[in-house]
């Protein structure tokens, strides 16, 4: 019986190239032989869908498949009819799921499905799949997983480690010192399993590092603005500095200014240093005494303008 193929893949005669690729697509997905292990009417579907788009799909055999010179099998009609395969036309034959074959060479699946359909069905390399010649398995890596962390300014300008659940297991995380917001660490091999004996996934951590109340970086140098009193300023001292390390005593000198700027070696991130901004703060309380010793004070000239 000759069939009609636009009927079997459910498109009209003026459909387009583009559609009836999309609609075989489509019964391939839901007919394909992995996805319907029992079911042998999926399998005849399957076997019967393909036979047609190996016409239809075919520029120039879906032309003389429109102007009645072959038929729904491919073969030639009228004069040459018979003479089996004819003309080039292949004819799919044998079990579709036990080494079957498009006579003439193998159909090229890849061109319909591409690569990333097959792993799903089978593992299987583009050009192939299971039952089909040429057909070859390909192991597929496991799903990645996501997560994103929150750590505090001084574990990321320090490094530390950090614990996180993943699949149900504890992970110590090591956080590499001078991480930055944004960056991800990435733990190989420790995502979702593979579903076909390929390599598990890998988890990758988003770090976002929360702002510190008086610390802040330039590059590997760690910055803080030193509030001094107006005392310390015009006569200097020894104060108590916060670093990322511990607190150091630091010696303001004498007639420091706003805006001068401190420098400890070796007291940022790896090789960086620690940058101290000072900053004068005006007594909080009158001072009479102040008050009179600033008034007998010469005036000076600190303004170009």
């Amino acid at each position: 019986m000759n069939k009609n193929l636009y009927h079997i893949l459910g498109v009209n005669k003026e459909a387009s190239e583009a559609e009836i690729k999309s609609a075989y697509r489509k019964l391939a997905r839901k007919y394909h032989p992995d996805l319907n292990k029992d079911n042998k009417d999926a399998a005849e579907k399957f076997k019967e869908i393909s036979c047609a788009y190996d016409i239809l799909g075919d520029k120039e055999k879906r032309r003389k498949y429109d102007n009645n010179e072959i038929d729904s099998d491919g073969k030639p009609t009228g004069f040459g009819a018979g003479f089996g395969n004819a003309g080039g036309y292949r004819q799919y034959s044998g079990n579709p799921f036990g080494g079957g074959n498009f006579n003439g060479g193998d159909f090229d699946f890849s061109s319909i499905f591409g690569e990333d359909i097959f792993s799903q069905f089978t593992g299987g390399r583009a050009g192939g799949f299971s039952g089909f010649s040429g057909a070859a398995r390909r192991p597929r890596k496991g799903a990645d997983i996501n997560y994103t962390m929150n750590i505090d300014f001084l574990a990321a300008a320090r490094g530390d480690e950090k614990t996180v659940n993943i699949n149900g297991k504890n992970v110590n995380v090591k956080i590499p010192a001078g991480t930055l917001s944004g960056q991800t660490l990435r733990l190989k091999g420790l995502g979702e399993p593979s579903p076909n004996g390929g390599s598990a996934g890998d988890v990758f951590i988003t770090i976002n590092v929360d702002k510190h109340p008086y610390f802040s970086l330039e590059g590997n140098n760690v910055v803080i603005d030193l509030p001094i009193t107006f005392k310390e300023a015009v006569l200097g001292g020894k104060v108590t500095v916060p670093t990322i390390t511990g607190k150091v005593a630091v010696n303001i000198p004498p007639y420091a200014s706003s805006g001068e700027k401190l420098r400890l070696k070796g007291k940022g991130i790896k090789n960086g240093d620690q940058i101290i901004n000072l900053k004068i703060i005006a007594p909080q309380k009158p001072d009479a005494g102040l008050e009179t010793a600033l008034r007998n004070m010469a005036d000076e000239k600190i303004r170009n303008f």
